[in-house]
């Protein structure tokens, strides 16, 4: 019944198994997250945010889209150390938008050095 129920859904196009985690807590340990992910469904892997810019992320992927998206309904706003979880869908074309528009933008420019074309005017 369940497997019946699974074919016949349609998701929104957004939703895939990797949540992109914000807001967590520095000093959460992988135990942790496992404790709080995996009662949604089987987990692949939570890589956890360790640099300056990382800390308090993570990534989380499950095995299953239908537990993503269970353990994305439930735990988004969840209460973790007094602080409130934010747990969104990654999505890999705008999370490297911006690596993309500077490397366009220098590829602009070398055609522009190539062919003597200034718009500096």
């Amino acid at each position: 019944m369940a497997m019946q129920r699974k074919t016949n859904v349609r998701l929104p196009p957004e939703v895939n198994r990797i949540l992109y985690v914000r807001n967590l807590p520095y000093k959460i340990t992988a135990e942790e997250m496992y404790d709080i992910f995996g009662k949604y469904g089987a987990i692949r892997q939570i890589r956890v945010g360790n640099t300056p810019e990382t800390r308090g992320t993570a990534f989380v992927v499950y095995e299953d889209i239908f537990d993503a998206k269970n353990a994305c309904d439930h735990l988004s706003g969840f209460n973790v150390c007094n602080r409130y979880l934010v747990v969104l869908y990654y999505q890999s074309n705008k999370a490297f938008k911006k690596v993309d528009t500077e490397k366009k933008q220098e590829e602009i420019d070398k055609v522009k050095k190539k062919y003597g074309v200034n718009t500096d005017t």
